[in-house]
């Protein structure tokens, strides 16, 4: 299902537009619903696990990587077996199609 968003690309967001309404974010969720949607609806995040250090740190280069590619940058924190990854769209402090556009391709190197 995802599919339909990771055949898209982020695009720039200039600001002065209207971030996501609660219904258009739970739209695109179901294309990943893995991710949460904070109560007001401004973030999406997800939590991933990992065996070992090494593992969340290559996971994190990964998303590094793909977020500099799509010009589209989430906030990440990871330690030893973890890394949790939220997304917004900071120009407009809400959600974005873009956020659920990287979140899918995330998933997608997730494998998940």
């Amino acid at each position: 299902m995802a599919e339909y968003l990771i055949g898209k690309v982020c695009t720039p967001c200039q600001g002065g537009i209207p971030p996501l309404i609660r219904e258009e974010c739970e739209e695109l969720r179901k294309e990943t619903p893995k991710w949460d949607l904070t109560d007001d609806a401004t973030w999406i995040r997800r939590s991933f696990a990992f065996e070992d250090f090494v593992g969340a740190l290559d996971f994190v280069n990964k998303v590094g990587a793909l977020a500099e590619s799509e010009g589209h940058h989430p906030d990440i924190s990871f330690g030893w077996g973890y890394v949790d990854i939220s997304l917004q769209t900071h120009k407009i402090k809400g959600l974005h199609a873009n956020d659920f556009i990287l979140a899918a391709k995330i998933d997608q190197i997730a494998g998940a």
